[in-house]
């Protein structure tokens, strides 16, 4: 996943920077000759960068989902203390069964996502035309509140996109199901899912930054340098991706706490477990855990 990440940054700024050079020889040239030339190729780049970003964007969402359960399924092991029965190979079986409940939990929250967007930006319009005639401050001030109030939901759907993933592969629920189970999960430690995902994004920002500065765009360092920084960048990656992954699933667990729900770690195994064979739904109300008195 690490790989297509940052391969997919270098291949687009330098597939992006061809087809601008194009662009701007295209507007200059007088030729109508060439011009027609260079209108064809732009066309056809334009082509093969779409398809090149619906690739990435597919093998992307292929090796995200498959490494979420895989790591989901692995930390859930450890929980339960059987991380000795626990091998590479079983949970490469049992991914692929996991991955289509992740999946579908997928499609719903980016079609929620889709939604949020749409309503935001007719909120966004709206606000314009309705505040058009005022004054500057006060058209600007509603619409930083706007925005400022469309990061936060944002933020949140984030959050419990991440935790709705955990929901799909340690219980029988998933799509919108889990997206509602992660909802009354995160209540009481929002503001804690909240600051780590954001520390988590601000870390992937500074990777990018280095890589995009030090890598792509840094030929004047060397290849040799480039080759280095390139390593480290991919090694922080990944590192960060696997933090990312294990994180969301201890907040699962921290959240359940919270609640004053206990775990049953048989249960839990035996769930588990479920997806190495034939998969045979575990009854909810064995598998959902029970409120404790404090």
């Amino acid at each position: 996943m690490s790989v297509v990440y940052l391969l997919h940054l270098e291949v687009f700024t330098l597939f992006f920077g061809k087809i601008m050079d194009n662009v701007n020889e295209l507007d200059e040239t007088r030729s109508p000759t060439k011009f027609m030339k260079l209108h064809h190729l732009i066309s056809f780049q334009g082509a093969l960068f779409c398809l090149f970003n619906l690739a990435y964007f597919t093998l992307y969402l292929i090796f995200s989902l498959l490494s979420t359960a895989a790591v989901v399924y692995t930390v859930a092991c450890i929980y339960t203390a059987r991380a000795r029965e626990l091998t590479f190979g079983k949970v490469m079986t049992v991914v692929p069964r996991v991955w289509k409940r992740l999946m579908v939990t997928f499609l719903c929250i980016s079609a929620t996502m889709v939604l949020y967007l749409v309503v935001a930006i007719f909120v966004f319009i709206s606000c314009a035309v309705l505040l058009i005639h005022t004054d500057l401050f006060h058209f600007q001030a509603v619409l930083v509140v706007v925005l400022v109030l469309f990061l936060v939901g944002l933020v949140f759907l984030t959050v419990i996109w991440e935790l709705a993933s955990v929901v799909s592969v340690l219980e029988e629920a998933y799509g919108f199901e889990a997206m509602m189970k992660s909802t009354n999960l995160i209540k009481g430690k929002l503001c804690v899912a909240i600051v780590i995902f954001v520390k988590l994004s601000v870390g992937y920002a500074i990777i990018q930054i280095a890589f995009q500065t030090l890598v792509v765009d840094g030929s004047s360092l060397g290849m040799a340098k480039r080759v280095v920084y390139a390593i480290l960048c991919f090694v922080s990656l990944s590192g960060i991706n696997l933090f990312e992954l294990v994180v969301k699933t201890v907040i699962y667990f921290v959240c359940k706490s919270y609640h004053h729900e206990n775990i049953d770690k048989t249960v839990l195994w035996d769930h588990l477990e479920a997806y190495s064979g034939e998969y045979v739904p575990t009854k909810e109300n064995d598998f959902q855990l029970q409120q404790c008195l404090v």
